[in-house]
């Protein structure tokens, strides 16, 4: 009987350690819509009709406006929630992740991509989040989901369920 338990736990130990390394970012993301991803763990493909990334880029995490933009998201990531928006951070241009050599930012700059892959904003300053969610906001992908969640068809009309 003694000898059963070290195998249990290490059994119990293996398939937990499986169950986080096979942890998509998707699903971390799912669980906590608030947290900020590296760039260096992220591939823009596995997010594609599921998130809006919103990638912040700097040639060092000590750059101003870098700090400055986190902050602001960071005090409204609740709105960005609502938009389905992931907070990707790169501030390593030496480790040339894939999202870095998609987007290819020069210096600073704050990326807004859409949920189909393309690229809607890309701005070399700081943006408000007022900036920010009206951009979001008046994409078609964006209106369609404010008319599906409010229940309306594609010409405005509300959709009776039973």
């Amino acid at each position: 009987m003694k000898s059963l338990f070290p195998i249990a736990l290490i059994a119990l130990f293996a398939a937990t350690s499986l169950t986080a390394e096979d942890e998509t970012i998707i699903d971390r993301w799912e669980a906590d819509r608030t947290q900020v991803f590296d760039a260096a763990e992220v591939e823009l493909t596995e997010l594609q009709w599921l998130a809006r990334p919103v990638v912040v880029f700097a040639d060092t995490p000590n750059d101003p406006r870098f700090r400055q933009q986190m902050e602001a998201l960071l005090d409204n990531i609740d709105e960005l929630a609502q938009r389905d928006v992931i907070l990707i951070t790169d501030t390593d241009p030496a480790a040339r992740t894939s999202v870095r050599s998609t987007l290819r930012p020069r210096g600073y700059a704050l990326t807004v991509v859409d949920k189909d892959g393309r690229v809607l904003q890309r701005k070399p300053e700081f943006w408000s989040i007022r900036e920010l969610t009206r951009s979001i906001d008046r994409t078609p992908l964006r209106q369609q989901e404010i008319s599906d969640r409010r229940g309306e068809n594609i010409r405005g009309q509300v959709i009776q369920t039973p």
